[in-house]
């Protein structure tokens, strides 16, 4: 009996050791404290809401197989989640984060704690408040490191180091938002733009001692992991007499391509490789907006930080040339180059065989503004978007995850269509302001998808109220990139351009201005994933839709039950 005691403590000694050796990954565990904070940007003070009273927030930086614990405690005045962007959330579906789709928002003097695995995925992502205009500063890096056994597929690099390209009102965000919301037109524009937080040194009204410093050694090669966390603007970048070799984009690694220029949707991640072969001087890391959209452009700064060589006598920075701002053949250029390393562990084959094929048409449009009133949007009605001329709205009384798997019904519906409802010459800007096309109904309406079936989707981009480039978000999943193109989709033409060997692999793709792309899913997580534009702007007008992946019938595909702290209504 007492050897049978020993043999058995002995097993469990055993399985704990294991379970904590580099092969099962170790746990990271954190606390993320949201709370107002006050700080200073364009020579004025202002009050932002923020994590641990950082703007960026905390990074997290783990290795592929760790498990992610982090404590969410809210001491700001704003409901709020956090969305881990790119993250698969296999099992954990319950921590992805989007407010009334996922989790109810975690309330002003609430907590949750977040856990989730990082199996599977290598590279640079990102976690973001998804609640509101809280991203614009509640944001920070998730970066993860291959096991210590593995290597990067490139030579290991002498330095690595982030850059977070973003935006600053000077004003709360979120009263930015609401004020836009209440009378149905269109939000202000960013004052600034950023790189980790600072606007740099090139605004003539406010000359900044904080803009942010990267020192180098010459002849050494830097792996920055470049992230776009503003809100409204897609971005070119570029650092003065510097080339880039891009090697992964949204944590999924890339054959090796060379540019000078990087182009970047808000949610995109993409990592690229410098050698800092240059004399020994300064020279500006710059970016401005890429501005897809036939409007007047009405923020032209430009945010720059330094990269910066020791014993220079250099005092001002050498500044690069960057595109102008509505240079779509360059961001095309860049965009479509791009294709996946299928030597990386983590490739899977395309699926060959479809099961779901979805067109989804989407844009800008209006939504009534009600009788007798008078609204700040097109033709005194309400700004909206949609897809399939459906335009998203949340829930407020129960997440939809929630609705499904306690199987409450009233909350959503599952006839989002796989065409859309009218065919019309989709990118012809003489239909742009046509009103029998603009006006488009609220609905919470969900596709629903079998566990494990090969999904693709035309996504065509409509020229309604204005052409633009639409970076599309998916949540739970990567997705192939086969192809893109302009105008109208035509089946008959682009089959045969379909990269079915080594598409880029993306979860946040920037459909080209008055054009379209074509990806494909497999849907083997179940769970409700939110499909989305990644443009703030357009998210609470509508631009959205969602999957429900039915449950796969083994308990590694099934939706488990919610934790014990999950957040109510």
């Amino acid at each position: 009996m007492v050897r049978s005691s020993f043999i058995a403590v002995g097993l469990v000694l055993a399985f704990f050791a294991l379970s904590c050796s580099p092969a099962f990954g170790s746990i990271v565990e954190t606390t993320f404290r949201v709370a107002n904070l006050t700080v200073n940007r364009l020579c004025q003070n202002q009050v932002i809401t923020a994590v641990n009273g950082t703007l960026p927030g905390p990074a997290l930086t783990v290795r592929e197989g760790d498990t992610v614990i982090v404590h969410v405690i809210n001491d700001s005045p704003y409901n709020v989640t956090i969305h881990w962007h790119g993250v698969f959330q296999r099992s954990t579906q319950w921590a992805d984060g989007p407010e009334f789709v996922t989790q109810c928002p975690i309330r002003p003097g609430g907590n949750y704690t977040y856990r989730f695995n990082l199996r599977g995925q290598v590279g640079t992502l990102w976690w973001h408040a998804h609640s509101q205009w809280l991203r614009a500063t509640v944001h920070g890096a998730l970066i993860i490191r291959p096991r210590l056994w593995q290597k990067y597929p490139f030579a290991k690099p002498d330095l690595e180091d982030t850059i977070m390209l973003g935006e600053w009102w000077n004003a709360d965000p979120n009263d930015v938002e609401n004020a836009a919301l209440a009378d149905g037109s269109a939000p202000a524009n960013a004052d600034a733009y950023t790189i980790n937080g600072w606007p740099g040194d090139l605004f003539n009204s406010c000359i900044s001692n904080n803009t942010y410093r990267l020192n180098v050694k010459p002849g050494k090669t830097t792996l920055l992991r470049i992230i776009n966390v503003a809100l409204n603007n897609q971005f070119f970048f570029k650092i003065a007499n510097h080339s880039f070799t891009v090697v992964a984009i949204d944590a999924a690694y890339t054959n090796p391509y060379k540019t000078d220029v990087i182009v970047i949707g808000p949610g995109q991640t993409t990592d690229v490789l410098i050698t800092t072969n240059q004399s020994q001087g300064l020279y500006y890391m710059a970016a401005h907006p890429y501005v897809s959209a036939v409007l007047p452009i009405l923020n032209t700064n430009i945010t720059t930080a330094i990269l910066a060589y020791p014993n220079t006598t250099q005092t001002r920075p050498i500044l690069p040339d960057l595109p102008a701002f509505n240079d779509t053949p360059t961001a095309h250029r860049f965009l479509t180059n791009l294709t996946a390393l299928t030597t990386s562990p983590f490739w899977s084959p395309v699926p060959r065989t479809v099961d779901e094929n979805m067109f989804i048409t989407f844009g800008l449009g209006l939504s009534d503004c009600g009788a007798n009133l008078s609204c700040g949007g097109l033709f005194f009605e309400r700004m909206a978007a949609s897809m399939n001329n459906r335009s998203f709205v949340l829930p407020t009384g129960v997440s939809i995850l929630e609705a499904f798997y306690r199987n409450i019904s009233g909350v959503y519906t599952t006839d989002f269509p796989d065409q859309p409802p009218l065919i019309f010459d989709y990118t012809n800007i003489s239909n742009s302001f046509d009103q029998n096309l603009l006006m488009t109904p609220k609905s919470t309406s969900l596709k629903r998808l079998r566990f494990n079936s090969t999904v693709q989707i035309v996504l065509q981009n409509t020229a309604l109220i204005g052409i633009e480039n639409h970076p599309m978000h998916l949540h739970g999943f990567n997705f192939y990139v086969l192809a893109q193109g302009f105008g109208n989709y035509d089946a008959a033409t682009a089959t045969s351009s379909f990269n079915l060997v080594n598409p880029q692999e993306r979860n946040t793709l920037g459909v080209p201005v008055g054009g379209w792309a074509v990806i494909r899913f497999r849907a083997n997580n179940p769970g409700v994933w939110f499909f989305h534009c990644h443009l703030e702007v357009h998210l609470p007008w509508g631009l959205g839709m969602a999957f429900l992946v039915e449950n796969g019938g083994t308990p590694e595909s099934t939706l488990p039950p919610p934790p014990a702290d999950f957040p109510q209504c």
